[in-house]
């Protein structure tokens, strides 16, 4: 026992050796229980991208502002300093933000020294949190999922609270990486091999725990043999398609070329795109998608060309609460993120301007929304989940 690590004691008996390898005790009779237990190891063990993690009570982030130039991370020690950094991006995308999140309430929740300090801590915690971005609803479900466990341990004593916060926290990431790896599988089937797939932002490991939804379908099809080509839109204003989906895709060694948003529809008419593929912020009881800003044209001009429009995204992005993409929130972000770059002035002095930084695409234009669970595809009436 000294010299493995147990993990995920409550399941099944779990060692890791020094050297990586797995090891079981207790085998459960289920051997699909087994095999999601290994795939959930393999998963943890070789995240070799990290936008966020846990580390002596600190919630760590890899500053995504900074990315391709620099890796840097910053150490946020309090619930405060964790909702600004999702307000100012140093974390994005919506699994991602729903992650740090929890592991907000959880360093928040260390600082207790008694109940009372905790339930106080804890509450402030979640309220201060949930107001950090409105459109991701991941935020919202990870609070709210942290406040649950909260609720149903208080009465354990301080220094148990504070351990099962932190082992939640650590389980929504871990859970997140082994759903994106769920909605590779799946959605590596839809994509013919030779196929050239356009993704627009970035729904890869940054925006997640560690994989990717949309991009998890592009390592997907790289694990299934596939060999295929990705067109990466900019993603204006703030180009995360440039600075971070083709930094992620270059690393993995796949092919990718970068485009001007506004090249799509010239590539989808010459025949030069296969399909589709985006991750989501919030999605629909119907179906419909809120996604990075311009998602809805490039769906408007794939329906146009005949072209597959695929939506990935884990299951903590679908809001059945409301029944269409008109009830979603959508973010209106700073004007300086369109007439400055990196505070450099792009526009004349005095210019107006509107930053919507989503947008929502109706139900009829999307062929297949892919999540852990499967493949789900339109009915009459929109999607049913």
């Amino acid at each position: 026992m000294d010299e493995k690590r147990r993990l995920h004691p409550e399941e099944v008996s779990i060692f890791v050796d020094e050297d990586g390898s797995i090891t079981f005790s207790d085998l459960p009779a289920d051997l699909a229980e087994v095999a999601r237990a290994i795939e959930k190891e393999v998963c943890m063990i070789k995240r070799e991208i990290e936008p966020v993690r846990m580390e002596d009570g600190c919630v760590v982030v890899l500053d995504q502002r900074l990315l391709p130039e620099r890796e840097e991370h910053v150490r946020l020690t309090n619930a405060e300093d964790v909702a600004k950094a999702i307000k100012d991006m140093v974390v994005r995308g919506a699994p991602a933000i729903g992650i740090t999140a929890a592991m907000g309430v959880a360093v928040e929740a260390l600082k207790a020294k008694d109940d009372n300090e905790m339930e106080k801590l804890v509450m402030n915690a979640c309220e201060c949190l949930i107001r950090a971005r409105p459109t991701a609803v991941n935020l919202r479900w990870a609070v709210e999922r942290m406040k649950k466990v909260y609720e149903g341990a208080k009465g354990m004593g301080v220094a148990r609270v504070k351990e099962i916060l932190s082992r939640e926290a650590n389980l929504i990431l871990e859970e997140d990486i082994a759903m994106n790896r769920e909605i590779g599988r799946h959605g590596a089937s839809l994509i013919p091999d030779g196929a050239t797939v356009m993704t627009h932002c970035n729904a890869g490991a940054l925006a997640t725990g560690g994989y990717g939804t949309a991009l998890g379908v592009i390592r997907g099809c790289m694990e299934a043999g596939k060999k295929i080509k990705v067109f990466a839109c900019e993603t204006r204003p703030y180009l995360q398609g440039a600075r971070l989906t083709v930094w992620e895709l270059l690393r993995d060694g796949i092919d990718v070329t970068l485009i001007c948003d506004s090249a799509a529809g010239y590539l989808m008419s010459r025949g030069e795109i296969s399909c589709v593929v985006v991750g989501a912020d919030r999605i629909a009881r119907n179906g419909d998608v809120a996604n990075k800003i311009g998602t809805y044209t490039h769906a408007v001009l794939a329906h146009t060309h005949g072209i597959p429009f695929y939506v990935a995204a884990p299951s903590s992005t679908l809001d059945l609460t409301i029944e269409d993409g008109s009830k979603i929130p959508i973010e209106e972000r700073a004007e300086e993120e369109i007439t400055h770059f990196r505070g450099q002035k792009v526009a004349p002095e005095g210019t107006k301007a509107r930053n919507p930084a989503f947008d929502v695409t109706p139900w009829q234009l999307v062929t297949a929304i892919i999540t852990e669970k499967g493949v789900f595809r339109p009915k009459e009436g929109g999607f049913e989940f």
